[in-house]
């Protein structure tokens, strides 16, 4: 990640970064030093993962990841799940979160939902602040990564991270297959 020229600590940056965020680093409890958690400033007219490879190069691609909220159904209960898999594969929703939220019914959950009850921004959502109810579903090879470059709960800017800090995070559960081939 060192093709970031500014990466600082997050924690030294959590006035850029929504209060949940924010929050989650201020009472890190991590299996690493929270000073290894990085944030890079980037424009919010990148933050797609697609727009920001073509900005800084296809390297890119293999080290970052998505933090998707799931919604899981089961008669009038609704679980939102925060899933993160690596950028070049996909949630595999009607599977692998379906059955881990024991729900009848699962799908990406509306952009409402998912900006309402994180406190972050659409496009920008980070597994580090999610409500602590929600179930954590992390793929096992962005368990495995050293680092991945993931959202920070805003459009600007990305938070560097390593995979097993994701990992650690609390309510994390790591599943093999969250992440599916794309297309």
């Amino acid at each position: 990640m060192d093709a970031f020229e500014d990466h600082r600590p997050a924690i030294d940056c959590v006035e850029l970064l929504p209060e949940p965020v924010a929050a989650a680093l201020r009472d890190w409890q991590g299996p690493m030093d929270v000073q290894q958690l990085r944030y890079v400033d980037t424009a919010p007219a990148i933050a797609d993962t697609a727009l920001l490879v073509e900005h800084y190069g296809s390297w890119l691609l293999d080290l970052s990841a998505n933090c998707v909220v799931a919604a899981g159904k089961r008669g009038d209960n609704i679980t939102l799940a925060g899933c993160v898999v690596l950028s070049t594969t996909r949630v595999d929703v009607n599977g692998v979160v379906r059955r881990e939220l024991g729900a009848r019914k699962a799908s990406f959950a509306p952009m409402d939902a998912a900006i309402g009850g994180s406190g972050m921004e659409y496009g920008g959502i980070t597994p580090i602040g999610l409500p602590a109810d929600w179930p954590l579903l992390v793929d096992a090879a962005v368990a495995d990564t050293p680092y991945v470059l993931i959202g920070s709960g805003a459009r600007r800017g990305k938070l560097i991270v390593p995979g097993k800090a994701l990992a650690a995070l609390p309510g994390a559960r790591v599943l093999e297959g969250l992440g599916r081939a794309a297309g």
